[in-house]
């Protein structure tokens, strides 16, 4: 009976053990799936649906490939919040990261009057040395802001080439802002005037690099305008403008619009300016086209908010008098509109050889024949003709009679200054109108001319205008380009060399003769910027043979501008034994290396004295002269310290000279009455 209740006690102890312990793993199982499920659902809605979440008792494991390092530190992270963070084992790879693509290498300058900013990213290899340089050598005690940034990447293609074409840019452009890309270099600037914007645009538009596209984008500032005039006219010739004016790039395309509607053909042109009387010029001119078209033939004149409609002679009364009406209501409040109708020719009475002929020939000398007024009037117009293009080269010849038409004079004088505003050409003044032939170097003349002549003869007056332009003539787009200007000294110097007496830096007779020749070719290329480099062989000391190659450069610079030559344009850097262009071994190599070279600094390295001789000489076009054997002793007899390191940085030098007087230019006369006062006195 004993052992029968022993057994029993010990089987309920068995039995509530064996409970106990399923009720545990039963626990722990709802445990870890309650865990695994909270864990997994928050990381799924946090978009880590790439974790992979298990349990081990009590232990919950995250499994799966992370985006990033970020990513994996979040979720395990995450889930340290759910659980003890004691807890949560992480087992979570990271994705193997791709190969990082390299940047795109860009540099932005901006160079004003205020400094000079500059920010970009470059490969490392190239760095920001020729940045620097080249921003120094501008900057003339200008504030620099300099954010360049360097990455190691593989330098592309184009990039320096790139580089180089945009640091010139920025040198030749005092307000520009100059954005590099290894394709592409885009340049934005504003040029004082369109002569300055034209120099800037034939600088830039050669050497451009190849591979690489090359935006220029050079703006000039709108010019006054005063009187803001148009011409328009519809004769035997066709519809044409005789001088046009538009304050808005939006008013001209209305303007040449209502031109080309009006039958004008070939390139229109209209100048952009300020001095509009009006905002409403564009609607008021394109109505006065309108009515001349409407009218069939004449001539449409504005002069600031003055409107002239002149009929052509024969135009029928009625229909004259319609028109006048319909463009007196389309007009803007602003302007006044006089009608003009000329009166019938009565051809049965001669006006008799009422002429004055004036030509200006292509040496500047001028021939005039024809009729004058009598006595102090017709005088004065000789005199005004005197003065405008020289006692010495004036030949006048004319008679001087008493009836001839009203104004006469007034009307000589006004054709006589717009002749001399021509190369060459001929002026024909009749009772009834103004002929005015000629070519010109001024792509801007037939505007000019028409404006002046309206104003000094009046909106109804009649003259003929027939100008060429000739680019042979204009100064601006004949200017050499910058390999032209080196060419031309190169061969003035295959010539003759330029020569140094021994141990002398002084210009001798013979090397005198050489630089009257380049001063002549110099004007012409002041929009150039060169270097004088001054070489020699390697006789002697390396300090003293840098220093006497450095006097001499400047000798030479300096000779230039005892010449009357600009040399704003010019350096002069001694380069001495550095770059041989031939063997020192024997005396006609040693010839050679000593040398004064003119070379385009865009093409030269000013960055850098360790340039490839072979490839500079091919690339520079180089003129080339000798100078006499530079011994050690010659240099002695310069007197030039040696640098501290001439070896190791090249130094800059300036221009030097005595300051340049500034030349006030002597103001025109206002009116043709006053240019003739002054021509009389």
């Amino acid at each position: 009976m004993i052992r029968s209740q022993t057994f029993l006690t010990i089987a309920a102890f068995a039995l509530a053990a064996l409970l106990a312990v399923g009720t545990s793993i039963l626990l722990a199982i709802a445990t870890e799936r309650r865990s695994v499920d909270l864990v997994q659902d928050t990381l799924h809605d946090a978009g880590m649906g790439w974790v992979e979440v298990s349990a081990n008792g009590l232990r919950v494991y995250l499994d799966g490939t992370a985006p990033s390092e970020a990513s994996a530190f979040r979720a395990s992270s995450r889930a340290g919040t759910l659980v003890d963070a004691d807890r949560v084992i992480t087992r979570i790879e990271v994705a193997r990261r791709e190969d990082v693509a390299p940047p795109r290498f860009s540099v932005d300058i901006l160079r004003s009057a205020d400094g000079i900013q500059v920010i970009g990213l470059v490969p490392a290899e190239t760095g920001i040395a020729p940045i620097d340089a080249a921003i120094a050598a501008v900057a003339n005690g200008l504030e620099i802001t300099n954010l360049v940034e360097t990455a190691d990447f593989a330098v592309p293609q184009s990039w320096t080439a790139a580089l180089d074409y945009g640091l010139r840019a920025l040198r030749e452009l005092p307000r520009s802002k100059v954005t590099i890309y290894a394709d592409a270099v885009e340049v934005q600037a504003i040029a004082e005037s369109t002569e300055e914007r034209t120099a800037f645009l034939r600088a830039l538009e050669t050497g451009q690099p190849q591979g690489v596209e090359v935006t220029l984008d050079i703006s000039a500032p709108r010019p006054v305008i005063t009187p803001f005039t148009l011409r328009f006219v519809i004769d035997e010739g066709g519809p044409r403008f005789e001088t046009c004016a538009a304050d808005t790039e939006a008013a001209r395309t209305r303007i040449l619009s209502a031109a080309e509607a009006a039958g004008a053909e070939g390139p229109l042109t209209c100048q952009v300016g300020l001095g509009v009387p009006t905002p409403q010029w564009g609607q008021a001119v394109v109505a006065g086209i309108d009515a001349l078209t409407e009218l069939g033939r004449g001539t449409v004149a504005f002069s600031d908010a003055d409107v002239t409609l002149i009929a052509e002679q024969g135009t029928e009364q009625d229909r004259f008098d319609r028109v006048i009406g319909e463009l007196s209501e389309a007009l803007p409040e602003v302007f006044s509109l006089e009608g003009v109708l000329p009166e019938p020719v009565d051809t049965t009475v001669s006006a008799g050889p009422s002429r004055l002929i004036a030509t200006l020939n292509e040496e500047g000398g001028l021939t005039m024949r024809g009729r004058l007024p009598e006595g102090p009037v017709g005088r004065s117009v000789e005199a005004y003709a005197r003065a405008l293009f020289g006692m010495q080269t004036a030949d006048i010849a004319t008679r001087a009679v008493g009836d001839l038409p009203s104004g006469w004079s007034m009307r000589a004088m006004a054709g006589l200054d717009a002749l001399s505003q021509l190369h060459d050409g001929t002026m024909v003044l009749e009772p009834e109108t103004l002929i005015l032939r000629g070519q010109t170097g001024n792509p801007d003349a037939g505007s000019d001319l028409t404006r002046l002549l309206a104003e000094a003869l009046g909106q109804t007056a009649s003259f003929d205008l027939d100008v060429v332009y000739v680019e042979a003539l204009d100064p601006v787009a004949s200017l050499p380009s910058p390999a032209e200007c080196v060419e031309r000294i190169r061969a003035i110097q295959a010539e003759g060399k330029i020569t140094f007496d021994p141990g002398s830096v002084e210009i001798n007779e013979t090397a005198g003769a050489i630089l009257d020749r380049i001063a002549g070719v110099l004007p012409d290329c002041r929009h150039v910027r060169m270097e004088i480099a001054g070489h020699t062989d390697s006789q002697g000391r390396e300090e003293m043979n840098l220093n006497l190659s450095q006097s001499r450069a400047d000798a030479v610079l300096n000779g230039l501008l005892a010449r009357g030559v600009l040399i704003s344009n010019l350096t002069a850097q001694g380069y001495g034994e550095s770059q041989p262009i031939a063997s020192n071994e024997a005396e006609d190599g040693r010839e050679q290396n000593r040398r004064i070279e003119f070379r385009l600094l865009s093409d030269a390295s000013d960055e850098t004295a360790e340039t490839d001789e072979a490839a500079e000489t091919a690339e520079t076009a180089d003129a080339v002269a000798a100078a006499p054997d530079d011994t050690a002793e010659d240099a002695a007899d310069t007197g030039a310290a040696p640098s501290d390191d001439p070896g190791d940085e090249r130094i800059e030098r300036g221009t030097g000279g005595p300051a340049r007087p500034e030349i006030t230019p002597v103001p025109r006369p206002d009116s043709v009455v006053d240019r003739a006062e002054a021509a009389q006195e």
